[in-house]
């Protein structure tokens, strides 16, 4: 009966060792993966610009706009824009152009650098002279982040109407400003 008690402790002894292991668990890590990209996914932007027309025929046109984009995906978004531009036709009047323009973004953000490079394309409209002007748009930039709010951006593109050899059929427009990413 003593043998018998002794392996009865000795079993519940070592039951409860093994059981106590096997509840301790393992030690893990837990990665915590940092994203210290500047650029963001579902950013409302707010843009302020100055703007310069190179048109195919007649002076240049120097004014500025605003604008309201927003990227739905780190590498997509969509905005719209209004441009004020003044010019002087060939010396003789001057006059204001406004002009509405919406764009399709894609952009490629260097996270290392701050940099995102992009591509747009896009239509509107040009108006505020005597004939209301229909544009498409292809172009490109570059923006650069300072934090993950401000920024600086500079962009190119060039209008396109199919109003023939006049001085409405092609302008190069490009912009520098300040971007406000919420």
């Amino acid at each position: 009966m003593r043998l018998m008690k002794k392996y009865t402790i000795l079993s519940v002894l070592a039951a409860v060792a093994f059981t106590g292991t096997t509840l301790a668990g393992t030690d893990y890590k837990k990665n915590v993966i940092v994203d210290d990209c500047k650029f963001r996914n579902n950013e409302l932007q707010v843009d302020a610009f100055g703007t310069g027309a190179f048109y195919q025929n007649g002076r240049p046109g120097w004014g500025g706009g605003l604008g309201v984009n927003y990227i739905f995906a780190r590498y997509f978004g969509i905005g719209v824009e209004q441009d004020l531009v003044g010019r002087n036709d060939n010396g003789s009047s001057a006059y204001t152009e406004w002009g509405t323009i919406g764009s399709l973004f894609l952009r490629y953000p260097i996270c290392s650098w701050n940099l995102a490079p992009y591509a747009m394309v896009g239509g509107g409209v040009f108006y505020g002279t005597s004939k209301n002007v229909g544009v498409g748009h292809v172009g490109g930039g570059l923006e650069y982040r300072f934090d993950r709010n401000m920024s600086l951006f500079t962009d190119a593109r060039w209008l396109f109407t199919g109003e023939g050899n006049n001085d409405h059929s092609g302008a190069l427009l490009g912009r520098a400003g300040l971007r406000i990413a919420f």
